[in-house]
């Protein structure tokens, strides 16, 4: 895997600093059913990172002290830790929102037959990728057969009562097929509730659109077909100013499956650790009683991903989220 940290360091973005911290997004770990071609963590089946128990029990500390109100659960495929279930049923009963980043199909592996069921029980808010309402779009992406998989998930989760106003948010998610910025996210909403609709039955509460960024195996895709000057550039150019005050770093901080910091997940995965003071890297545990508001928020080329056009953050573009 090729390290686009060097390029992108080059790149000056405009300073920013954090706001109130309202959102802990937590990686589980690097382990995933899935190899999807856009993935910035990289994430498949063969990697092992795991979060420990007792890592966790600091995420639970950290939630109850800071008085966290938003717990957002990622991966790679977040609910294979052994200890997920348990950080979401302690994370529900401090009274947190839960979101589970989900894909769909991890819903078939075995031990998870029953994941839908708790998912509901728990009240978590169903963030699950949906990258096309088009099979071969998505098949092409994720893989063979991850389309029909995706499909029977949603399915499920309807059935259980998700995505219909029950209280049991169920919202997809949308990241371009290549170098390209998403399109307004009203209007490819519209097309996701059309097609999955009335072909399939299956209503859910939003769709986010999320651009892909120029990391990992996306960014090692883009540099092998000469397309990662490009895309970066239509990143940079696409920028706006607008966009600043919104983006989810302001108010997030992302911790990874060993409880060191960063500013972002995007950050984690360049191996960009949040600063504080004089030292190198932030474990969680150090900040249980530290305030980051006004702390200066670490940034490079790929952070224009999250400011190009409609702007890009975990809970989609930042123009119609504003608005």
């Amino acid at each position: 895997m090729r390290n686009m940290r060097p390029l992108l360091e080059q790149v000056a973005f405009p300073p920013l600093r954090r706001g109130r911290l309202d959102t802990l997004q937590v990686n589980l770990g690097y382990r995933c059913n899935q190899s999807c071609l856009h993935c910035h963590v990289n994430a498949g089946p063969n990697r092992d990172e795991e979060m420990p128990a007792e890592v966790i029990d600091i995420v639970l500390d950290f939630i109850r002290r800071r008085k966290v109100t938003t717990l957002d659960v990622t991966g790679g495929a977040p609910e294979l830790n052994v200890n997920f279930r348990r950080l979401v049923t302690q994370a529900r009963s401090l009274g947190v929102k839960v979101m589970d980043r989900c894909n769909l199909t991890i819903l078939e592996q075995p031990g998870q037959e029953d994941l839908a069921e708790f998912l509901a029980a728990n009240r978590v808010e169903v963030m699950a990728s949906m990258p096309c309402y088009l099979q071969d779009n998505v098949d092409n992406q994720r893989g063979k057969g991850v389309f029909d998989g995706s499909i029977r998930g949603l399915r499920k989760l309807n059935a259980l009562g998700f995505g219909h106003d029950l209280g049991l948010v169920l919202n997809l998610v949308y990241n371009p097929q290549g170098p390209s910025l998403p399109p307004p996210q009203v209007s490819l909403e519209a097309d996701y509730r059309r097609v999955l609709g009335d072909r399939y039955g299956i209503v859910f509460n939003r769709l986010f659109v999320l651009a892909n960024m120029p990391i990992q195996r996306f960014g090692s895709m883009l540099i092998t077909r000469g397309e990662f000057d490009g895309y970066l550039r239509l990143l940079q150019h696409s920028h706006l100013d607008a966009n600043l005050d919104n983006v989810m770093c302001r108010n997030l901080i992302s911790v990874d499956w060993r409880g060191f910091v960063y500013d972002c997940d995007f950050n984690q995965m360049l191996d960009l650790p949040l600063k504080r003071g004089a030292r190198e890297r932030v474990h969680l545990s150090d900040l249980l009683a530290e305030d980051l508001q006004g702390n200066t928020i670490r940034t490079a080329g790929h952070c224009f991903g999250c400011t190009a056009g409609q702007g890009s953050s975990c809970r989609g573009a930042l123009q119609e989220a504003a608005a």
